[in-house]
């Protein structure tokens, strides 16, 4: 069964939520038979990459709000970040469009590496202060989850995959996706933002048992032949 999870590189609640759900399927009995599918989705496809201006500059202009309330919401994240593993510095957090990180995890996708390659980003945005718009951040990234350099420069330098990140974001629309991280089981079944673990493990058991009344094992014709069973008897 395939769930497909839109969200966005720069997204703090995304990485959490990638945390919260794969606890939800460490738990699942059934957690070999789901395919997990990652999908783009840019919260800001207008934004400038500019490493010299802070999250809480952008969160002042962006929101409206002040300084000690940008804060407030960087500790917050950050607390509910830990609370799952994650170890997030938000003050070195480099503002990035994700346009060219998402076609680098399309690349990654092609050569099944779409989930290391959103761990990666996401360690290397949350916790490192990587530039993640950077070709050569994005190259070593590559380097790391098993993809060649050389490769991904070329990728990046090109227009490839960018029609794919395009794609994603118009399905995200089709879904009902409005902010992310987005979930979608079978696509039947939604879950919307970093629940709770309990919350993805019981949409994964509901949506896995209607799954699998419409995909049952297949029933095998075999002949019989000399072998040895459980039992002992050969």
């Amino acid at each position: 069964m395939k769930v497909e999870i839109w969200s966005d590189v720069m997204c703090p609640w995304c990485y959490i939520g990638k945390r919260k759900f794969e606890k939800a399927l460490e738990q699942f009995p059934q957690k070999d038979r789901i395919e997990v599918e990652w999908k783009s989705f840019q919260l800001n496809p207008d934004m400038e990459t500019d490493p010299d201006r802070s999250i809480v500059e952008y969160l002042i202009e962006a929101k409206g709000i002040t300084s000690d309330h940008a804060t407030q919401m960087l500790d917050h994240v950050t607390s509910i970040a830990e609370e799952v593993g994650l170890e997030y510095h938000m003050d070195k957090t480099v503002l990035a469009n994700s346009f060219d990180s998402h076609r680098f995890i399309q690349f990654a996708k092609k050569n099944k590496l779409g989930s290391a390659a959103e761990e990666a980003l996401f360690h290397a945005y949350f916790t490192e202060g990587k530039n993640t718009a950077d070709h050569d951040v994005l190259a070593d990234l590559g380097t790391k989850i098993g993809l060649e350099a050389t490769d991904v420069k070329n990728v990046l330098t090109s227009n490839q995959f960018a029609e794919d990140v395009r794609k994603d974001v118009y399905e995200a629309q089709q879904v009902g996706a409005r902010g992310v991280p987005f979930f979608v089981l079978d696509r039947k079944y939604a879950v919307s933002g970093a629940q709770q673990t309990e919350t993805f493990l019981g949409a994964l058991q509901k949506s896995f048992q209607e799954w699998e009344k419409e995909n049952p094992a297949p029933l095998l014709t075999y002949a019989e032949g000399d072998s040895c069973t459980t039992d002992g008897n050969c």
